[in-house]
């Protein structure tokens, strides 16, 4: 079973690799999604109670959103969709008992996650993300996973504060962590850990209830995915309340189990490689069946995988 260090192109090309085709990075993992239509209404979930902190969880807004109450402030974890924007706002500031976001982390920069940064940063409000969610912030872009373009977006809602690594923040007296997991679902992914709390908000490459997308656009593949799993599994402890990219909340047995899936597969896409497959061959020998029922029809999560290791390794 690969790990880590497995995952370079050296290894990959001195493993065999028969079929050398160019791919196209339009393997999409799931059909692309419009970013403009707002959600119904905005559900809350305690995820601690006020005496620890009074961490909240939004959902609702287009991505899952996290947010704690601070003296100047309240600290928001995402932003969901531009549309939302106004009604995400007025239920945080009621969850948390605030007049306004204090700090924003953007785990990435897509529309879903970056929809409240203009009016956080019109209102002083720091952003928070890594360094290559900054520039995408400030430029025009496509995606696998979204309809049409978006961004660039105006300065004061790019972030003022980045990293290229780790970081981390003391905030309402709760220690923060943010770390950087490279070229899963985007390039400039961030997972935010509150180790008091016991809280994962691990962002854009753990979805709920389904199979990740892979921005292959922009940075995401499979091993990069794999990676994801591997170092977000070195922070949670097994009953870590884990908040995904969107849907219900996972546990931090279910990193250490999706880990081992996402493991294997890699693996066997390295054997479909050396049996001459294609994208649609590997979907059709449906690798991860068994997980189905769980995580639904896989068939466009392995056929976009596969498209996005061919793209990786293709020689030069």
């Amino acid at each position: 079973m690969p790990t880590s260090n497995s995952l370079t192109r050296r290894h990959f090309l001195q493993g065999g690799l028969k079929v050398l085709v160019a791919a196209s990075a339009a393997g999409v993992l799931a059909p692309p999604r419009a970013f403009a239509a707002p959600a119904a209404a905005i559900t809350t979930t305690q995820l601690t109670p006020k005496e620890m902190g009074g961490l909240t969880l939004f959902q609702g807004a287009g991505c899952n959103v996290v947010a704690l109450p601070g003296p100047e402030g309240a600290l928001m974890i995402d932003g969901g969709l531009a549309a939302n924007s106004k009604v995400l706002l007025r239920a945080v500031t009621a969850a948390t008992g605030t007049r306004r976001v204090d700090t924003l982390i953007n785990t990435h920069w897509h529309p879903e996650q970056t929809g409240s940064n203009e009016a956080v940063g019109r209102e002083g409000g720091l952003i928070i993300s890594h360094e290559v969610t900054r520039l995408y912030e400030g430029r025009k872009a496509t995606s696998t996973c979204y309809e049409g373009a978006y961004g660039p977006l105006p300065v004061k809602a790019r972030a003022g504060k980045t990293t290229r690594d780790a970081g981390s923040l003391e905030f309402a007296g709760q220690h923060i962590d943010y770390g950087y997991l490279p070229a899963s679902h985007t390039d400039g992914d961030l997972y935010v850990h509150f180790p008091e709390l016991d809280v994962l908000v691990a962002g854009g490459p753990v979805a709920g209830g389904r199979w990740p997308l892979l921005d292959t656009h922009n940075g995401g593949w499979l091993g990069g995915l794999v990676r994801a799993y591997e170092k977000l599994a070195t922070v949670v402890k097994a009953d870590t309340r884990v908040v995904t990219a969107d849907g219900k909340l996972l546990t931090g047995a279910d990193i250490t189990r999706h880990r081992d899936i996402y493991q294997k597969l890699f693996k066997q896409m390295f054997e479909y490689f050396n049996h001459g497959y294609g994208p649609s061959d590997a979907a059709a020998a449906r690798p991860l069946k068994e997980y189905e029922d769980e995580l639904g029809d896989a068939s466009a999560f392995l056929a976009g995988s596969y498209r996005s290791i061919l793209q990786a390794y293709v020689p030069d």
